[in-house]
């Protein structure tokens, strides 16, 4: 971390051993994301009714490059379980994070679209056109929203474009 941890506590007074526990737990942060700029921990333990338990609140906000992390668990009667709570969710956000900043994880392009450019309702299928002239055959199992009757041409749709043994196919027909 480039700024050093802060750790703030509202309504308690923290023990040494539980700073010394949420030191710990933030540092191995890095080792999970290791361009953390900044991570401050909130301790926070509400005033409540005499008569009801005490329940400890755990934020972490994390400063990361491009952003900032947040995370805010429910409250719990014990401390130290509130606190691993609350840094396993940030351990799973950084890996996220860090899973999205090299690339790794997949984004899903929308499914093309086409409009309907003919139609054999008796036969079970029909085609599609895409915007650059790419005619497309899909069978009338193919539509995912309709009934084949119920189509017209020039109805607009997306799908799913396979290989089908005699050229491009749609797997699935939305209309849209």
């Amino acid at each position: 971390m480039e700024i050093p941890l802060q750790i703030t506590a509202r309504d308690i007074e923290l023990t040494d051993a539980i700073k010394a526990d949420i030191t710990e737990k933030a540092e191995k942060l890095d080792t999970y994301y290791d361009r953390i700029m900044r991570c401050r921990v909130v301790v926070e333990c509400p005033k409540r009714h005499p008569h009801e338990g005490k329940l400890y609140n755990v934020h972490i906000h994390m400063t990361v490059p491009g952003g900032e992390i947040a995370v805010k668990r429910a409250p719990n009667e014990d401390l130290y379980v509130a606190i691993r709570d609350a840094f396993q969710a940030a351990r799973r956000k950084l890996e996220d994070f860090a899973r999205e900043q090299r690339g790794d994880v997949k984004n899903h392009s929308e499914s093309p679209h086409a409009v309907i450019s003919s139609l054999f309702p008796d036969k079970g299928y029909g085609f599609l056109t895409t915007p650059d002239g790419l005619d497309i055959y899909f069978h009338e199992h193919s539509v995912i929203n309709k009934k084949l009757g119920s189509l017209k041409v020039g109805m607009k749709v997306r799908f799913v474009l396979e290989n089908g043994e005699k050229g491009p196919q749609a797997s699935t027909v939305t209309v849209t």
